[in-house]
């Protein structure tokens, strides 16, 4: 056996070997390129934690707050404009009321009436199966984009006259995203339990809501693993108008 080892056996043998050896060589250049660039990648650090997330996090977080606080400024800003041009704008009561009814349909005012509020929240830290259902993964105990918007649609297909998500109102440019277990709306920055409000016919918000497809697929998480949601009816509520920014930089007035 001492003697086949490296001995060349004729052409057929060695034009076998070199690919091998060739290949070998190859995967054992890319290995290196890997572990060269992984640590250029992590300069030092662990990659395989979370730390780059969380930094995201504490960003996004700071943002938000600074946000919050432009938003309160403008919103002073806006009042004083408003007060201002409602002294003397040379407008006729017609033109008003056609402003008014915009205004309205824009978001920007308060509205008043009956209606509801939703509230969803992460599963509690110990949470447990029940009864039937499969032991649950880190996903199905927190609260995800799609449940809220889900809420949000099915209150809107209910008629809802205006809509808050936690102390904002929703506009038409309004987008409810989440980013790892927070929620991000015009720019600020929220935690579970997450609140929406509409004011409109209850009888029509609580029937939308529960004929919509994606909150009973909601329910059965809420059922399965203790997501949580409730529902609140109010008779007489009131929402403020949307305080931020009406700027569009990609739309056309409606002829």
């Amino acid at each position: 056996m001492s003697n086949s080892i490296g001995t060349p056996e004729g052409p057929g043998r060695t034009a076998r070997w070199r690919p091998v050896r060739a290949l070998t060589l190859a995967v054992f250049a890319l290995a290196g390129l890997i572990f060269v660039t992984s640590f250029n990648t992590a300069k030092g650090t662990n990659i395989r934690t979370d730390a780059s997330l969380l930094r995201l996090s504490d960003l996004i977080e700071e943002r938000g707050h600074k946000n919050e606080g432009l938003d309160e400024t403008a919103a002073a800003l806006r009042a004083e404009v408003d007060s201002l041009a409602a002294r003397d704008d040379g407008s006729t009561r017609a033109e008003d009321e056609k402003l008014a009814a915009l205004e309205a349909d824009a978001g920007t005012t308060e509205i008043s009436g009956s209606g509801l509020t939703v509230t969803l929240d992460d599963a509690p830290p110990n949470a447990q199966a029940a009864p039937g259902y499969p032991e649950p993964q880190a996903n199905d105990l927190v609260i995800h984009q799609q449940d809220l918007q889900a809420v949000v649609n099915a209150l809107w297909q209910g008629g809802a006259e205006g809509i808050r998500v936690m102390d904002q109102r929703l506009i038409s440019t309004s987008a409810v995203r989440c980013v790892g277990n927070t929620l991000i709306l015009q720019g600020r920055v929220y935690s579970p339990p997450y609140r929406i409000t509409a004011v409109g016919d209850r009888g029509k918000l609580s029937e939308a809501l529960a004929e919509s497809e994606a909150i009973k697929k909601y329910q059965l998480y809420v059922k399965a693993y203790g997501l949580g949601w409730k529902v609140d009816e109010h008779r007489a509520m009131t929402l403020p108008g949307y305080s931020g920014t009406v700027d569009l930089h990609q739309a056309k007035p409606v002829s």
